[in-house]
């Protein structure tokens, strides 16, 4: 894969960040909608940890960007920005956060149960199904079951999508599982939103209220720790605003608004 692939015409002083951790190509619409008026670098975190993620993240933008750079960190790539904003703050010039996870774990227990209420009972027990054949040592190829996991996980997390296709280059499930351990031991010491002290960077915040990770978990621990920090909520909005059918356009947007 090409790293970064790029959209658009420089300067390059905008990126988007994936989530996952291993979801690598998933932020390729928002990158080509954007770049439609500005030049947009879309890094793929190929590395598995957390610091080699952070490190390749800087690397990326340093050789393929011009600093100081806007990234829009979707899912984990938020918590990747924000991570990367607190230990490198001279590279990066303002956080804009989607449909980021709790950055504290007592706003975390019942995402699993809230997406499990919005499935069918077919789809709940094939979730189960899947996390059986992830979790078990003799499995071979994981990659195959965390895919359909996701696929059923973004249908819980969408509130009223658009018929789109999948996007991702390459679904990894062995980076997911290293980097997310890493990063959740960091929520639940702590250490991650410790962080947001050392962030310099005007931060934004969208979020969807049909989310299933909570609106809260994101605005009152950040408004906490955040010199510059703002919070916006979009109705009727799922996990992913782009895919959403009432709430795309106020997310593109909200979006522009905040790169100009």
């Amino acid at each position: 894969m090409k790293n970064p692939r790029i959209y658009g015409n420089a300067p390059f002083s905008i990126a988007v960040i994936h989530g996952g951790p291993g979801a690598a190509g998933e932020m390729a619409p928002v990158a080509r909608e954007l770049a439609l008026s500005r030049g947009i670098l879309e890094p793929l975190q190929t590395a598995p940890s957390l610091e080699g993620q952070v490190a390749e993240l800087k690397t990326v933008l340093e050789q393929s960007g011009k600093p100081p750079i806007t990234l829009i960190g979707f899912s984990w790539g938020a918590w990747l920005s924000f991570i990367c904003a607190a230990q490198y703050p001279t590279i990066i010039r303002k956080l804009v956060l989607i449909g980021s996870g709790s950055f504290e774990e007592q706003y975390a227990a019942d995402i699993h149960e809230t997406r499990l209420s919005r499935l069918s009972e077919p789809e709940r027990e094939g979730i189960t199904s899947l996390l059986v054949t992830l979790n078990d040592p003799s499995t071979g190829d994981k990659n195959t079951p965390f895919a359909r996991l996701g696929k059923l996980f973004t249908r819980a997390d969408a509130y009223n999508p658009l018929p789109v296709d999948d996007e991702y280059l390459d679904i990894q499930y062995h980076i997911y599982q290293n980097v997310w351990n890493d990063a959740s031991e960091m929520r639940k010491s702590g250490k991650l939103l410790e962080l947001g002290q050392r962030i310099q960077c005007p931060v934004v915040a969208i979020h969807g209220d049909y989310d299933p990770h909570p609106a809260e978990g994101v605005q009152k621990p950040l408004s906490s720790v955040l010199k510059s920090f703002r919070f916006i909520l979009l109705k009727n909005c799922g996990h992913k605003p782009w895919i959403e059918r009432e709430a795309r356009d106020k997310f593109y947007e909200i979006l522009r608004e905040e790169l100009d």
